[in-house]
């Protein structure tokens, strides 16, 4: 029997501690903030499952992703469908025929693949050489300026013109009156939240949970005490930034409990101008279809910001020099072979919750050897 030490509670390390614990492996789960759960983590707020730290749909095509989330809750039928405020004028997306036909008045999607075509020729011939260029590349000048340009800069804090084209690579475009912004088979919200999920995870006799724990308090016992660690924190930290800094973009969320039934109509509204300061409002009783006690609602203004040491990480900036960076510090990790790096900040990517799962199931594959 091994001795597992997992730093953060998140989804990856929660599925690691449940599936070594499963396993009849003795594990303790530290993390630095009050709760469990990490970013997915959801509190109850006036009947209303409040998701602490931005809007989280579960979204997958892989089935049996699906069939393991669902071992720890029931699924409603929750279909992301925001919409985008550009001063005032309310578009669908993402970009469909409702979108286009609110943006040109064209009914049909010949009429709106002509519309685009005549506006993508301004970049004809020419290799898009930035994220403004390659949008225009893709839906044309008036969807890019009303619905793009004003929403990527502030996610970003730069100017469109400023930041790579990979970042566009695509940007979906859908000649169907469908407002589901995603396309995978499954798709949906737990009733009553996602904290119950960890909670579910972590129930183990043979988890030892620790909230208000700093792994860098501590950092050299647990090296030392431990046969391996699951550390899901930022890996340039872990090395103290020795090959330098990783850039992060961090967000601020604003939340207020407002006295009404519905204040905006929808879960997600996106606010796409520049000079709106934050990204979207999310209206947490949407995601469950407008649950939650009469004359109530919880809203949440989200706001990106510049990261700095001490600030929370939310998403890496997987830019080419950052790419590299990381690679220097996934060489430096194996000096460190009872140290395993998880999630999106220990493995520096982008990850919806289907891939956080995949992800981790692969770690206990390898580590278990199953």
């Amino acid at each position: 029997m091994e001795k597992y030490l997992v730093v953060g509670s998140g989804i990856f390390g929660a599925v690691f501690a449940y599936e070594a614990a499963k396993r009849g492996h003795q594990v303790k789960v530290i993390e630095k903030r009050d709760h469990i759960a990490g970013n997915v983590y959801t509190e109850n707020v006036s009947g209303i499952q409040v998701h602490r730290y931005g809007a989280h749909i579960f979204h997958t095509d892989n089935e049996a992703i699906w069939h393991y989330i669902n071992h720890f809750a029931r699924f409603n039928w929750y279909t992301n469908s925001p919409v985008a405020n550009y001063k005032g004028e309310m578009f669908n997306m993402p970009f469909n025929m409702n979108t286009f036909n609110k943006m040109w008045g064209v009914i049909t999607p010949d009429e709106a693949q002509q519309k685009i075509n005549a506006q993508k020729k301004e970049l004809a011939g020419k290799t898009p050489e930035n994220l403004e260029e390659q949008a225009i590349s893709l839906v044309g000048r008036d969807i890019y300026e009303k619905l793009v340009k004003g929403y990527t800069e502030k996610q970003w804090g730069k100017k469109a013109t400023d930041l790579p084209a990979f970042i566009i690579r695509r940007l979906p475009v859908r000649f169907t009156y469908d407002n589901n912004y995603f396309n995978d088979a499954y798709q949906g919200i737990p009733i009553g939240g996602y904290t119950q999920i960890i909670e579910k995870m972590l129930a183990s006799d043979k988890i030892d949970v620790e909230t208000g724990t700093d792994f860098f308090d501590k950092r050299a016992d647990y090296l030392q005490q431990y046969t391996k660690i699951i550390y899901t924190g930022m890996i340039d930290q872990f090395f103290d930034y020795q090959l330098g800094e990783l850039a992060y973009r961090s967000l601020r969320f604003d939340t207020e409990t407002l006295n009404v039934d519905n204040y905006q109509g929808n879960a997600v509204v996106n606010y796409t101008d520049a000079e709106t300061p934050f990204t979207r409002i999310i209206e947490h009783k949407h995601f469950e279809f407008g649950k939650g006690d009469k004359g109530k609602t919880v809203i949440t203004r989200e706001y990106p910001m510049d990261w700095h040491r001490g600030d929370e990480p939310y998403y890496p900036v997987n830019d080419a020099a950052n790419n590299a960076l990381y690679k220097q510090y996934q060489t430096l990790a194996i000096t460190v072979p009872n140290v395993i790096f998880g999630g999106r900040l220990g493995q520096y990517r982008y990850f919806n919750m289907d891939q956080t799962i995949m992800a981790a199931l692969r770690v206990v594959k390898t580590t278990f050897g199953e």
